[in-house]
């Protein structure tokens, strides 16, 4: 399997397990200004902003490490652009990074990126 048929799938198994915890999937690969965002759901009254890291093992670091200042910024950027275009501007906003592992690990670190 190739990287990007990899990240697609963690993206797909994350969605996933989003919504088995009760998440509303609003959009994914939602594109703009440059950048995407992995996921956008709802957690009840909150919006949240997914980024979804695909690693086949933690020998290079794990896939939160990826999200570096650079990429957080762009995640911000990205996320503040949704919300105007859609009118969420009342919303409570939360970023997560989702980890997934070729071995079907999957880590949900709620509140990662905190502003």
């Amino acid at each position: 399997m190739n990287r990007k048929a990899f990240g697609d799938l963690g993206e797909t198994v994350a969605a996933n397990y989003l919504a088995g915890l009760g998440y509303t999937i609003l959009d994914r690969n939602y594109r703009a200004m440059g950048t995407e965002l992995d996921i956008i759901a709802r957690d009840g009254a909150i919006l949240v902003f997914v980024e979804v890291k695909s690693r086949s093992s933690v020998a290079y670091g794990h896939g939160f490490e990826a999200v570096d200042e650079r990429k957080v910024a762009h995640i911000v950027q990205t996320s503040l652009d949704y919300i105007q275009r859609h009118g969420l501007s009342h919303m409570q906003v939360r970023y997560d990074i989702v980890e997934y592992y070729k071995n079907g690990e999957l880590n949900h670190i709620r509140n990662a990126i905190e502003l």
